[in-house]
């Protein structure tokens, strides 16, 4: 079985959603958007990675609450990355000024046999969310990389030069990382 290890900890949010997210309706119907996330693979020599996620959103007429659906049957969540997205989307949300309330969300991971660990994707994820949320798609070529603190910044993460390179070898035009550098990552 194949892993992929993606890591996270402490940083900035709004910059992202600036650049990402304008003013939209929240859509009555389910859409979905392919999302890539970076990410480590587990071993003596890690690599990085890009793997796509399949977020899917749909706004509900009620208020019941945020349903987060991990799809299964291909890739696997970890249960701390299923914990991280959860309330990656909520303090997104928060931070945003918007309700998740009647939001109906559904990720899949399409790679058979995968299984994603870390943190460092929730930030992606939710910030993905809330801008379907608003109507709005992140373009395919951009990338954030870390989580959504209960402040509403993101948090630093580890590996970067090794999700870096990996996006650039994905063709990736943009990706945004904490300001704040991980220790173990060195002067990149």
């Amino acid at each position: 079985m194949r892993q992929v290890f993606v890591k996270s900890w402490g940083a900035v949010l709004m910059v992202f959603v600036l650049l990402t997210v304008g003013e939209g309706s929240v859509q009555a119907k389910m859409i979905q958007q392919l999302v890539p996330i970076l990410g480590t693979t587990i071993g003596a020599r890690p690599t990085g990675e890009v793997v796509y996620l399949i977020v899917s959103f749909e706004a509900r007429t009620d208020h019941g609450g945020l349903a987060v659906h991990f799809k299964r049957g291909q890739g696997r969540f970890s249960p701390m990355v299923q914990t991280s997205v959860q309330e990656g989307i909520y303090r997104a949300a928060y931070a945003l000024g918007v309700s998740p309330d009647s939001w109906t969300v559904i990720v899949s991971l399409p790679y058979p046999g995968l299984t994603l660990y870390g943190r460092s994707c929730s930030a992606m994820v939710a910030l993905t969310v809330v801008a379907l949320a608003k109507g709005v798609i992140v373009p395919p070529y951009r990338v954030i990389t870390g989580t959504v603190t209960p402040d509403g910044h993101i948090g630093m993460v580890g590996a970067v030069p090794l999700k870096v390179a990996a996006a650039y070898e994905a063709h990736i035009r943009r990706v945004l990382v904490p300001e704040e550098q991980n220790e173990e990552d060195g002067d990149f």
